[in-house]
Order: C-alpha cells, then sequence, then structure tokens
C-alpha cells in the first residue's frame, strides 16, 4: 500500500469517526437543551400560577412579588377528652383525661407556593416521648383543609364510675388515642378575603373583608384504657367514635393599619353520620343521638408585617360534642397555636 492509497484510507476512517461521533454530540446538546426547556417550562407554569389571573381584586388582596418565602415557627399542640354518661345497669361514669402539650420546631421554604417544611421535637431526641403527630395544612385562596393525625399515648386524667372503690387517676402509657381530624372550607368572597393571608403568607390581605364559608368536617378516634383494679385483675375500657359533619360559618380580616393582619373564623358543622360506642367490662354503652351535635373549626391569627418580613401567631382549634349524658356523651377537643417569622425573597 503507497503513500497515496494510506492517506485516502485514513481519511476514510477520520471521516467515519466524525459521522459517528456527530449524532451523539448532537443528542447530548439536544439532551441538555431539553431538559432545559422543561425546567423552563415548569418555572412558567409555575410562575403563570401564582402570578397570573388570580381572579383577586388587587384593592383587598395581592400577591408578593417574590418567589421564595422562608419561615422558622414554633408549634405547640394539645387534645383533651371527655366521656360522661350510664351503663346499661345504671350506674354513672365520667372521665376527663388531657394530653402533654407537644412542642416542635420548624423551618419552611416555600417557591412560588409550593412549601417543604422539617420540624424537630426535641423530647424525641431525648427519648422522652413516642408520640406521633402529622399535620398536613393546605390554604387555597378559595379552597383548603386541615388533616391532622395523632397517636398518643401521654394522656393523663383520671375516670370516675359508681361501684368502684374510687377514682381511678390515669397515668401515662395507661390511656393510647388515635385521632384523625379533618376539615375543608370554600369561601365565596375569594376575590375581596384571604385565608392565606392570614395562614400562609402566600397572598397580602390589604384591606379589611370577610366572607361566608361552607365547611365539612370528619373526625375518627379510637381510645383505649387499661388499668388494674384494687384485685389485681386487667380491665379494660374503649371509646370508639367516627363522625362527619357538614356546615356553615363566616371568616373576617381585620386591617387595622399598615402591616397589620388580624383574621377571625368560625366553621361549625352539624353531624349528619356518626358511629360511637363505649365498651367496658364487655358491656356496650351506645351513643344516642341528642341535638345539636356538631364539629366546630374555630381558627384565629394576627400578623405584622414590614418591608420583606412578616410575624405573628396563628391557632387552630377543633371542638366535638357529641351524644346524651343520659347514655353517652363525648366532648373532644384539638388545638394547635403556631408563632413564626420570615422573609420574603
Amino acid at each position: 500500500m503507497n503513500s497515496n492509497q494510506r492517506h485516502r484510507l485514513l481519511k476514510r476512517w477520520l471521516l467515519m469517526a466524525v459521522i459517528l461521533m456527530t449524532p451523539s454530540s448532537a443528542l447530548t446538546v439536544s439532551g441538555q437543551s431539553r431538559d432545559k426547556q422543561l425546567r423552563e417550562k415548569v418555572e412558567n407554569t409555575l410562575l403563570a400560577r401564582y402570578f397570573g389571573k388570580n381572579n383577586i381584586d388587587t384593592a383587598y388582596v395581592i400577591r408578593p412579588k417574590t418567589k421564595w418565602t422562608v419561615k422558622a415557627r414554633l408549634n405547640v399542640s394539645g387534645a383533651e377528652l371527655e366521656t360522661e354518661g350510664r351503663e346499661e345497669n345504671g350506674q354513672h361514669f365520667k372521665s376527663e383525661i388531657e394530653a402533654e402539650r407537644k412542642t416542635t420546631v420548624s423551618l419552611a421554604v416555600s417557591y412560588l407556593g409550593i412549601s417543604l417544611s422539617a420540624s424537630l421535637n426535641p423530647k424525641k431526641l431525648w427519648g422522652k416521648n413516642s408520640d406521633y403527630e402529622l399535620n398536613i395544612n393546605c390554604y387555597g385562596k378559595r379552597l383548603g383543609f386541615d388533616f391532622i393525625y395523632q397517636d398518643a399515648k401521654n394522656f393523663e386524667g383520671w375516670y370516675d364510675q359508681e361501684g368502684l372503690p374510687g377514682r381511678i387517676y390515669l397515668q401515662p402509657d395507661m390511656l393510647n388515642v388515635k385521632t384523625l381530624n379533618a376539615n375543608a372550607y370554600y369561601c365565596f368572597n375569594s376575590r375581596h378575603f384571604s385565608y392565606p393571608a392570614a395562614f400562609s403568607q402566600s397572598y397580602i390581605q390589604r384591606r379589611s373583608a370577610g366572607s361566608f364559608l361552607l365547611g365539612a368536617s370528619i373526625q375518627s378516634q379510637h381510645a383505649k384504657l387499661n388499668w388494674e383494679d384494687d384485685n389485681g385483675d386487667q380491665q379494660e375500657e374503649e371509646l370508639k367514635m367516627d363522625n362527619i359533619g357538614i356546615g356553615a360559618g363566616y371568616g373576617y380580616n381585620f386591617v387595622p393599619g399598615k402591616g397589620w393582619l388580624l383574621h377571625i373564623s368560625a366553621l361549625p358543622t352539624f353531624i349528619v353520620y356518626s358511629n360511637t360506642s363505649m365498651t367496658f367490662a364487655n358491656n356496650s354503652v351506645p351513643l344516642h343521638y341528642h341535638f345539636p351535635e356538631v364539629i366546630i373549626t374555630a381558627r384565629a391569627a394576627v400578623l405584622y408585617q414590614w418591608g420583606n418580613k412578616f410575624a405573628g401567631i396563628s391557632s387552630v382549634y377543633n371542638f366535638t360534642n357529641i351524644g346524651d349524658k343520659e347514655s353517652l356523651s363525648v366532648y373532644n377537643s384539638k388545638w394547635r397555636t403556631r408563632a413564626f417569622v420570615g422573609i420574603r425573597l
């Protein structure tokens, strides 16, 4: 093979190499371009959803002009449960129990309305608390909900019953309570009144306004009490409760001055479905309907904003009243208070 033949052969190999490499390089560039296009499309969609047409009156409510919101929060929550009634043999009983208050600190980051938060319970780190609680909150300008699930063994209180030698004092780990509270709202006047202005700070309320609300509530609870009587025998009492309610209420945002916002709302729902019973020593105490039976969700908040910073405190309270004291009545409450400070970027 002479020199010219070798050169022609080398050129052919180089040409083949270029042909083979070109699609791969183009594919890499194309792949990077597609990733960039996808990111831009997602961000543009979020921007359009967040800053686009929101069907609000900007004289009353506006969106912050920033994309990021960072908040530090201190959360305190508690629960109480009271029962009263009579056994089938006519013996009167009553109990009052209260959960140890739970304190957590959390950090929340929001980008164009999409939020992520992480919380820490100091007692968990020290091994002094084995309870579990899950809170999911979504506050939209027209629709929103709270979802709370708690599995707690830290209740303390007392139990009285005719025929027993004395009051039973309930210590932690004697009672296990699993509770689910969920409620949702629909806001009629979302053009002028903003729930998220008070609770998620994704809007800013500029002028005072209120709104009628529609609501629905769900509560489910399973409580089991175990103790040892004076004879050394194990005793067990069990409460099961499932309720669904629908109703209407009212919320109001009061703006007393520049930067200030005061919120208060109440949403009572009347129970349309209930399945509740208490079992003690293999005797079941049914619950009889007694008007009115309600699940009430109340909210309150105080907020102050200056520049791109804000601070405040908010609270959500759930209360249930069902039954008749001559058979079985149950009073149940769950609350959460949150102090927060944040910045918009």
